[in-house]
């Protein structure tokens, strides 16, 4: 390592140290006034993406324009913050150099975005404000008035919308606590005691291996909240074990992907996306988190059952008893460390803050690891671990600053309101057509974007068609947030099959194709509590009972009906009634209901009745 680069590593981690200490102070002491926290949280987070890309083989001229870049970054940032109270006593009235100082302040953040989470969220930004510039050149009802460049860096740029608008803010105070949590625990060993509980709890049934990956995933979920990390940590363990039990590389991926991107559903610890919601409806995150309890279970419901009974249709043999971790022992040796996640959700019930609850289970995981030398948190882990969260919290930043930017534009020109009257005109009043019509716009919306950027744009164009539909709010926000979840295995870009393939060595179209086999009933869970928001802990618990058991039964059967297996290998027949009666038992009534029980008693009749058919080749 070079003076060059040894230099940008040092101030790297100082940086991050500094975030992550920044975030820390001000949910202990109090959040300061919108723009000086956000505009300090962005600041840090471009800092760190200009300093983390100087690298040894870079020239002098090159490493130069960086540290430009992250120095001006910094500045436009910092700006309302340094020249806070002129700026207020302004009312956000835009004086002539800061048109220039708006303008640099968005070209080095569409840039920094670029960097960080590629060109997706650039692109469309880009759309967006050519559309608030020349939309007036445009035809119909799409078209607007017009605006000068004053006007739209205004609304951009100054005051605690736009840039440093609420998704921004999401970002500088819940979102950097949980994450800090979450790469805690990593640091302190979780992750492994929750793998090797996973693995325990599934490896002596068929298809182990990846029962596990979806076991662990979904536990992992509770700390990572991002399904790129659920990959990167539990498919460092769950790909090579299945592999090894026989499933082929891209499956193995795929399994993979698809069981890390539920953990952004994962109670009590869910996505950014889940954070950004509950500020969007004005609801409680505790009541976000309770909604997500039967989606999360009917979920990972759907992955576990379809990789049941691909293990059942392949003859996979469950894990040999010397490969299988004692669950007791990794108890043992680090289950200390996840005391805190129960302390979290013991705080956030007992009505506490999300910030508050997660500073709180800081403080527990770091008393916590005093007690064993495995999980010390000694000066360098601390660093690393400081490191590891800003890291985390940068796509994140750098997406709902850039998200800002597009919900800016729609705010000035009115735009979201004509994307909801598009959807209910195209949908003919349809609740069915209009619901496909929002999951296509979130899937394509959100390729290669973080779920908390691509739940952001959906949320703002489409949410509220389907309210307008009659479809209850918090319903309308999870089918949004459940579809951008999705966009993370769905081609051509999918965030989550990347992270696989770089684990398994396969194509990740390959990978992203198989996953959707895999996800496929996951697909059409949104559906479910749309019809029935009782699926999303709307009533009181004995009306839940009975949706939350029809949910169930329909999942499973739809699972069979994809997978053509049930009692045994099923034929197109039985494969039609089981997707019948599964519709049936989600859609909401008893008589619907009994039906649906019937149409799948008739397919197990005829599995078990008529000659068997030899299985389909996978």
């Amino acid at each position: 390592m070079n003076e060059q680069t040894s230099w940008a590593s040092q101030t790297h981690k100082l940086v991050a140290v500094v975030l992550i200490s920044f975030s820390l102070y001000t949910a202990a002491f109090g959040v300061f006034p919108d723009v000086i926290q956000r505009g300090m949280h962005l600041a840090l987070a471009i800092i760190l993406v200009y300093l983390g890309i100087i690298t040894s083989n870079r020239t002098l001229l090159s490493t130069l324009l960086l540290i430009i870049l992250a120095i001006f970054g910094a500045f436009t940032a910092l700006y309302q913050t340094i020249f806070y109270d002129d700026v207020v006593n302004r009312y956000g009235a835009m004086t002539n150099p800061e048109i220039w100082i708006a303008a640099v302040s968005v070209v080095i953040l569409l840039d920094a975005t670029r960097r960080t989470i590629g060109w997706s969220m650039v692109v469309l930004a880009l759309i967006f404000l050519a559309y608030a510039f020349w939309g007036n050149y445009l035809w119909g009802d799409i078209a607007h008035r017009g605006y000068g460049l004053k006007r739209v860096l205004s609304q951009v740029y100054l005051g605690a919308d736009g840039i440093f608008g609420t998704p921004l803010g999401v970002s500088s105070t819940f979102v950097v606590l949980i994450v800090i949590l979450g790469a805690l625990l990593e640091s302190t060993g979780a992750s492994k005691v929750l793998m090797d509980i996973a693995v325990s709890l599934t490896g002596r049934s068929r298809g182990g291996p990846a029962k596990a990956a979806v076991v662990g995933s979904s536990l992992m979920g509770m700390i990572s909240g991002t399904a790129v990390a659920n990959v990167l940590t539990t498919g460092t363990i769950s790909i090579p074990l299945m592999k090894r039990g026989g499933y082929k590389p891209r499956v193995a991926a795929a399994i993979e992907a698809v069981a890390s991107t539920g953990g952004q559903l994962m109670p009590p610890i869910m996505g950014a996306a889940a954070f950004i919601m509950a500020d969007i409806v004005e609801t409680p995150y505790t009541d976000i988190a309770k909604a997500a309890i039967i989606p999360a279970i009917l979920f990972y419901v759907a992955v576990f059952a379809a990789v049941h009974l691909e293990a059942v249709k392949n003859g996979l043999q469950p894990m040999k008893e010397h490969e299988l971790p004692s669950a007791k022992a990794a108890l043992i040796e680090g289950g200390h460390v996840l005391i805190a996640i129960p302390s979290f959700i013991g705080f956030l019930m007992n009505g506490y803050s999300v910030m508050y609850s997660s500073l709180w289970s800081i403080v527990i995981l770091v008393l916590l690891s005093c007690l064993k030398p495995s999980t010390w948190l000694v000066p360098s882990k601390v660093i690393s671990t400081s490191k590891a969260a800003a890291q985390a919290v940068l796509p994140v930043a750098m997406a709902t600053a850039t998200a800002g930017i597009i919900i800016a534009v729609v705010t000035l020109t009115g735009v979201g309101l004509k994307f909801s009257s598009l959807i209910v005109t195209l949908s003919g009043g349809s609740l069915l057509v209009a619901l496909v019509l929002t999951m296509a716009a979130s899937l394509i919306l959100g390729m290669g974007l973080p779920t908390a950027a691509a739940y952001i744009l959906v949320a703002t164009l489409a949410a509220p068609a389907l309210i307008n539909l009659g479809v209850n709010t918090l319903a309308a926000h999870f089918f949004v947030f459940y579809s951008a979840m999705l966009s993370a295995i769905t081609p051509p870009v999918a965030l989550a099959a990347f992270a696989a393939a770089a684990l398994s060595g396969e194509n990740p179209m390959r990978i992203a194709l198989v996953a959707v086999k895999y996800g496929l009933v996951a697909f059409l869970i949104p559906y479910f509590f749309v019809f029935d928001p009782r699926l999303l802990g709307i009533g009181e618990l004995p009306t839940l009972i009975m949706p939350f058991i029809s949910g169930m039964i329909g999942t499973l059967a739809l699972a069979s009906s994809l997978q053509g297996w049930f009692l045994g290998h099923a034929g197109l027949l039985s494969r039609i009634l089981l997707f019948t009666g599964a519709m049936l038992l989600i859609m909401p009534g008893l008589t619907s209901n009994i039906i649906g029980i019937a149409c799948i008693f008739l397919a197990g009749a005829m599995q078990k009745y008529l000659p068997a058919q030899s299985p389909e080749e996978i």
